[in-house]
């Protein structure tokens, strides 16, 4: 019975559950609540913010899976997959949890240094394929259609033959509008680069986003102490992500399962497949989540 209230509505809480039950007769406290979920292979995880899908948002998605449905797996070998993305100085990626003895919290081995108003971030470009990063640089300024034309010019061409990319490969980005402005297209066929076209609304099929994750652990658990240092450490941690990353990132999303499953729904892609994996330089894993618990979920992935 808890277990089907709880795949009814994933956000009820164990308070909920203790007085529905209570309600039916039934005395049970949050510690049995807890362990009868456990045992179903539920758990409790916060519910993930994704962007609001509209009709044409699902259609748009749909029409994507179906066009490359049949696509060999060699054909998304032959992508560059890129994107922006924002890290924070002293950001929620630099949540710790410490061993300590009562009333220590407030030891400095215990504590993390924050600052008012965030402490600052930066914003980053970066690109990679199957067989590795391309170049990751800093956007020192509020970034419009022309320094973005700029930022391609000088990184893609580049990445491409540092990757050894074959012949024909294609570029990947999303539907920002300096990325689809007329100028920016115009850019592109003029240099002759493919470009993949990308569904709106769809940055969880998008492989980079879990690159994005892994970096930001990294660059958290070396605890920047300024803006230079944050720079500085998020391009050495970009360099010392293991090859072997890039294939796990890779090959779950744009499986032939993956993307059947994608035309009937249409709906979000679940980017971490196991919560209970722990990410971190030298841990031997490339992609985790250890987000706080809220809603309830069987963990499976999937959509």
């Amino acid at each position: 019975m808890i277990t089907r209230m709880v795949s009814k509505n994933p956000r009820t809480t164990r308070g909920d559950l203790v007085n529905d039950l209570q309600r039916a007769g039934t005395k049970v406290t949050k510690a049995t609540i807890s362990n009868t979920l456990r045992r179903q292979g539920l758990k409790s995880c916060s519910a993930r913010r994704v962007p609001l899908l509209k009709p044409v948002h699902v259609q748009s998605r749909l029409k994507f899976a179906r066009e490359h449905l049949d696509d060999p797996e060699e054909d998304w070998e032959n992508v560059i997959w890129s994107d922006e993305t924002k890290i924070e100085l002293f950001g929620k990626n630099s949540t710790r949890r410490v061993w300590r003895r009562k009333n220590a919290e407030l030891h400095p081995k215990n504590t993390i240094p924050t600052v008012k108003h965030g402490g600052g971030n930066i914003v980053l470009w970066g690109c990679f394929s199957a067989k590795g990063p391309g170049r990751l640089i800093r956007v020192k300024e509020r970034m419009n259609g022309a320094m973005y034309r700029e930022i391609l010019s000088d990184n893609l061409l580049p990445s491409a033959r540092a990757l050894k990319m074959k012949r024909g490969w294609v570029f990947q980005h999303d539907n920002d509008p300096k990325h689809t402005a007329r100028a920016t297209k115009k850019w592109l066929r003029k240099k002759h680069f493919k470009v993949l076209e990308w569904p709106s609304q769809s940055p969880d099929l998008n492989p980079i986003e879990n690159l994005w994750r892994e970096l930001k652990v990294r660059v958290a658990q070396r605890q920047p102490q300024n803006i230079t240092a944050l720079e500085e450490i998020c391009m050495e941690e970009w360099a010392k992500i293991p090859a072997t990353c890039y294939g796990m990132i890779m090959t779950p999303r744009l499986s032939k399962c993956h993307f059947a499953l994608l035309w009937r729904e249409g709906m979000q892609v679940n980017y971490h497949d196991n919560g209970d994996t722990e990410s971190g330089a030298g841990s031997g894993h490339c992609i985790g989540d250890d987000r706080d618990d809220f809603v309830y979920t069987n963990g499976s992935g999937g959509l």
